[in-house]
């Protein structure tokens, strides 16, 4: 499953700067471990985890003390992949049906108060043309860190 793991990153911000890193191997099974891996990192404006999974969907991950907001970018990945599912669960998502199209589900306002809104979102979300990973990057260039983004996933 970890080979599945496009992108596992975690940013952070302190004093105006933004860290990056990579996420422990694990974090793309489940969000219990998603979250415990974002949660030891400072920042003034909660960590945001970004994992994207085989070219098929990202979740963000927002966390900040005890609280985290998630954003599944596909629900219909939820068949087919464990970390998908357990963001649903998370969520209180139904299972999707076998005829649902692909579509986000969670916190489209997750980085709202950073700058991108959750229109922004929706309309990074809706080209299918887009991968995972690309997503993420265009996220992470409009929050300020795509420099470091692109040399930490290449």
């Amino acid at each position: 499953m970890q080979d599945d793991v496009d992108v596992a990153v975690v940013a952070y911000r302190e004093e105006g700067v933004w860290s990056l890193t990579r996420l422990p191997h694990g974090v793309g099974e489940d969000v219990v471990e998603l979250e415990r891996a974002l949660r030891p990192f400072p920042s003034e404006c909660g960590v945001i985890g970004m994992v994207a999974i085989d070219e098929d969907f990202f979740v963000l991950a927002r966390v900040s003390g005890d609280h985290t907001r998630l954003l599944l970018s596909d629900v219909t990945a939820v068949d087919e992949w464990p970390l998908a599912s357990s963001v649903a669960d998370e969520l209180g998502l139904p299972d999707p049906e076998d005829d649902d199209d692909p579509q986000p589900a969670g916190d489209m306002e997750i980085l709202t108060d950073l700058g991108i809104t959750a229109i922004d979102l929706a309309v990074m979300l809706d080209d299918p043309d887009a991968y995972p990973d690309e997503v993420l990057g265009d996220i992470a260039e409009r929050l300020g860190f795509g420099a470091a983004y692109q040399a930490l996933v290449g």
